[in-house]
């Protein structure tokens, strides 16, 4: 059975002002750094096999400091960067709503399209490290996309934030992927 355990990066400097980021490459802030060691404890003398990382500087600095104690190789894959934002990154949700009051924002990933490259990223880790325990290092919209399309809508971003440092898992049973932990936090403190 492949598992993945979900880790949303730590905090960034547009994370804590509500900016939106998208694909703007931002650097974590101190209490960011923090989370990911906090998220390196948490999986201090696991099992896991790989770390999958997105391209970004603030997932591959979370991987980074979690590996520190773990050691394990790290893989970077593009089909977890985040969502594009198009015109909204940068902007604060505020703004964003005013701005674009209908959501048709230019140059955003609909969540159709981010769900493919997701399913893409997931058919490769399964076929690359069948039956492995894999932590991969992504973003909000990326693990909260993936969570309500196999939670069949339960679990929306929206309505459900996933906090930065937070981990869910995921596990393949048959050809269903199954969420078994949603939005854990209780490692972070400040």
């Amino acid at each position: 059975m492949t598992t993945i355990c979900l880790i949303r990066h730590g905090e960034t400097d547009w994370n804590a002002a509500r900016r939106i980021q998208g694909r703007t490459d931002i650097i974590l802030n101190e209490k960011g750094k923090l989370q990911a060691k906090q998220c390196g404890n948490y999986f201090s003398g696991t099992d896991a096999d790989v770390m999958i990382v997105s391209p970004l500087k603030r997932a591959r600095q979370t991987a980074e400091i979690i590996n520190e104690k773990l050691q394990l190789p790290i893989v970077v894959m593009d089909e977890f960067i985040e969502r594009c934002f198009g015109e909204a990154e940068g902007m604060t949700y505020e703004e964003r709503k005013e701005q674009f009051p209908s959501h048709n924002i230019p140059g955003y990933e609909s969540d159709k399209i981010l769900m493919e490259r997701i399913k893409i990223g997931l058919s490769t880790i399964h076929y690359q490290y069948p039956h492995k325990k894999v932590l991969l290092v992504a973003h909000g919209a990326v693990i909260g996309t993936l969570l309500n399309h196999f939670s069949k809508g339960e679990i929306h971003q929206k309505k459900d934030r996933l906090l930065n440092g937070c981990i869910n898992t995921i596990t393949l049973k048959k050809k269903d992927w199954l969420i078994k932990e949603y939005n854990i936090t209780h490692h972070l403190y400040d």
